[in-house]
Parts: structure tokens; sequence; C-alpha cells
């Protein structure tokens, strides 16, 4: 869904890397990066160093480098450009569970075109651009990382070695620690919500299901999933607002 707006601005000047962040890598979000087409660099985290080293929570989420490698923006919610959408081959029918997720989505607050003005305008003028934030700025912007934050990204490390080596069992503990010490990391959340099986196993939408299987709820592990999580802090506060 970037592929156009990078387009448009590379002959400018930026270049665009997008980051996913999936302990499966090849075997999760790969297909989908193939499936785009991206002429930009398209990597794999299969640690989530991304979201350790520069404070992501939540996706889609930027962080802005200039050209020195200085970092003008931390990481912020990022909208996808007006207009644009994932493309995703969907079933004729969906269950009642997407149905119902779709109805959360359309509820989410978004900034796109103020979003994507600032940045246009940041390609066009650089360190003379308002939307530009000095070092102290950006440092202030940032999220500090408390003892326990520190811990639940030492759990999620250590779940995601044990799920990359086979013990799904022993990775569920260590992603509900992750998940208790760092309560606002949607992307801790969802990540270990999406290795769970359902009933779309198999399928494309496998891996957004994200919640207890209808057959067998009770073999859910984690206190939340992401329809009853979205619901409870409301669709509205789920990515953070956008601020120049």
């Amino acid at each position: 869904m970037w592929q156009a707006l990078r387009n448009e601005l590379k002959p400018k000047g930026l270049e665009l890397v997008t980051v996913g962040l999936d302990v499966l890598g090849a075997d999760g979000c790969r297909d989908f990066i193939e499936a785009a087409k991206p002429e930009h660099p398209s990597l794999i985290d299969t640690h989530h160093l991304l979201a350790n080293l520069f404070g992501v929570i939540n996706i889609p989420s930027s962080i802005w480098i200039d050209e020195d490698g200085m970092i003008v923006r931390p990481a912020e919610a990022a909208p996808a450009p007006p207009g644009q959408a994932a493309a995703m081959d969907m079933p004729a029918e969906l269950p009642q569970r997407f149905i119902e997720m779709g109805g959360e989505v359309v509820k989410m607050q978004a900034s796109p075109d103020a979003y994507h003005a600032a940045l246009r305008d940041w390609v066009e003028k650089g360190a003379g651009s308002e939307f530009a934030h000095d070092p102290a700025t950006v440092i202030e912007r940032s999220r500090p990382r408390s003892a326990d934050v520190a811990l639940g990204h030492a759990h999620f490390e250590l779940a995601t070695a044990l799920e990359q080596s086979g013990n799904h069992a022993g990775a569920i503990t260590h992603f509900r620690e992750a998940h208790r010490l760092v309560p606002d990391s949607w992307t801790f959340r969802r990540q270990a919500w999406s290795l769970e099986q359902n009933e779309v196993a198999g399928t494309p939408l496998e891996r957004f299901w994200q919640g207890p299987s209808e057959s067998n709820p009770e073999a859910w592990p984690y206190e939340g999933d992401w329809l009853s999580d979205v619901r409870e802090v409301g669709p509205e506060n789920y990515s953070e607002d956008w601020k120049p």
C-alpha cells in the first residue's frame, strides 16, 4: 500500500524501508510482502528488534531518519496513504468474528491526510520542515524504558527463541509475562495471538483471527484477544493520535 507513495517521493530523496515484525519469518509475513511486489527494501524482523530499539508498540508505525542517519521523528502511528488499502484474497463469506473485527476497525481514529502532508513537507524542506524535530524533542517524544518494560522485552525475546525452537507451550509462558509487563505493546500481544490455532487455519486469514477458537474457547491461553481488548480500550484509542 506504500509503493505508490515511495515511487512519488523517491526522486526527491526519500527511500522507504518497510519492516515486518514476525517471529515466524519466511513462514509468517513473507507471503504478504511478496504478493505486494515492493520495489523498496522490505525486511522481516524475526526478533522484534525494531520494536526493542525504537520503541514501536503498534503497527503501522514509522521512524523518520534523515540523510545523516539522525532520527528526526521517533516511532509514531503512521496511517496508510489516504484511499489505499492492503490487497488480500478474502473468502466469499467471512466468519462472524471477522465481521465484528471489521466493525471495530472502521471506528479507529487516523489522520492520514495530516500525516502524509507532513511527510511531503519534510521531503521537500528537510531540516527546514516544521515537522522535523531537533534531538531534544526526539528524546522527549521517545518512550522511556522502566525496569519492568526492559524485563518485558527480555521475556518477549525468550518467548521468541522458544517459539522458533518448537517449544510453543514454553513460549506462551513468556509471552504472557511480556504482555503483563509491557501492557501498551499491541505488537507483543498480536504476535502471540497470531500463533494460536483457529477455525480458519491454512487460509490467508489464519494469522488475523487472534482470539479463542469457537470450537474450543477454553483452550485460549491468554487473558485477552484482539476483539475483546480493542473493545475494552475503545477502537478510537487503538492507535495514538498523530501529533505534529
